[in-house]
C-alpha cells in the first residue's frame, strides 16, 4: 500500500454499532454523553468519534474508539468491565435498551481528521471487498483520492482486521446533506477519481452507506 503522512497504522481502531430498540436512541446519547462520559472519559481507549444514524438502518448508535495497541485494548477494556461505577451506573442504564452489539476491530490508513468545521453530517461507507483485494483496492483509492479531496475532505480511512472481513470502511463529513450530493456529484469530473472507480469498482462484492448525526459529546462534531 501507499504511504502516507496521515498514516494511523499504529493504532487499533474499534468501531462498536448498536442496534436499539425503536423510540430509544434519544435514552442511549444521554446516558453516553453524561454518565458514560463522566465514567470513561479517555481513561479506557480514547473516544474519535459517536453518532447515531439517521440515513440507512436505523436505531443505532456507532462509536469509534483508538487504542495505542491490541494489547492496551485488552488490558484497558478489562479495566473498564471491573470498574465499579460501569458495572451499578452505566450498564444498568443502557442493557435494556441495546437490541443487538457488532464491533469491528480496524486498522488505520487515513486519519481520523476532523473536518474544518462544527455542525456536520457524516457519512459511513463500508465496502466488502474481494478476497485478497484489499490493498489493491486502498491503492488505487489512494491514487484517486486528491481528486476526490477537492470537493470534500476524507474523515478517515479503514480497513477490518476482525469482525467484517474484507472490508474497507471510509468517514465523510459534509456542511449538509445537499454539500454531500454537491461534492459526489463534482467529484465524479475529476480524472483521477473516475480512473479510480474504474479500477476499484471490479474489486468490490457489496456497498453500504450510512448517514449519521453526531453525538452532543462527540469529538467530530
Amino acid at each position: 500500500m501507499q504511504e502516507t503522512g496521515k498514516m494511523a497504522a499504529s493504532r487499533v481502531y474499534e468501531l462498536r454499532t448498536y442496534t436499539l430498540k425503536p423510540g430509544t436512541v434519544g435514552d442511549m446519547l444521554k446516558a453516553a454523553s453524561t454518565v458514560e462520559l463522566d465514567i470513561r472519559s479517555n481513561a479506557f481507549g480514547k473516544l474519535e468519534g459517536y453518532w447515531s444514524t439517521d440515513i440507512g438502518p436505523l436505531n443505532r448508535v456507532m462509536h469509534l474508539w483508538s487504542f495505542n495497541d491490541s494489547s492496551e485494548r485488552v488490558q484497558l477494556e478489562a479495566e473498564l468491565a471491573d470498574d465499579k461505577r460501569w458495572a451499578t451506573e452505566y450498564a444498568p442504564l443502557v442493557r435494556p435498551l441495546i437490541v443487538r452489539q457488532q464491533i469491528r476491530l480496524l486498522k488505520g490508513v487515513l486519519g481520523p481528521v476532523a473536518p474544518a468545521s462544527t455542525g456536520n453530517v457524516y457519512e459511513f461507507r463500508n465496502y466488502r471487498v474481494k478476497a485478497g483485494a484489499v490493498g489493491q483496492w486502498i491503492d488505487a483509492f489512494l491514487t484517486g483520492l486528491p481528486g476526490r479531496e477537492r470537493h470534500s475532505k476524507i474523515v478517515g480511512l479503514w480497513h477490518t482486521e476482525v469482525g467484517e472481513p474484507n472490508e474497507v470502511c471510509h468517514i465523510w463529513a459534509f456542511p449538509s446533506l445537499n454539500a454531500r450530493a454537491e461534492a459526489r456529484s463534482n467529484a465524479l469530473k475529476e480524472p483521477e477519481w473516475k480512473e479510480f472507480l474504474v479500477k476499484g469498482s471490479p474489486l468490490l462484492e457489496e456497498m453500504h452507506s450510512t448517514i449519521m448525526l453526531p453525538a452532543p459529546h462527540s469529538p467530530l462534531a
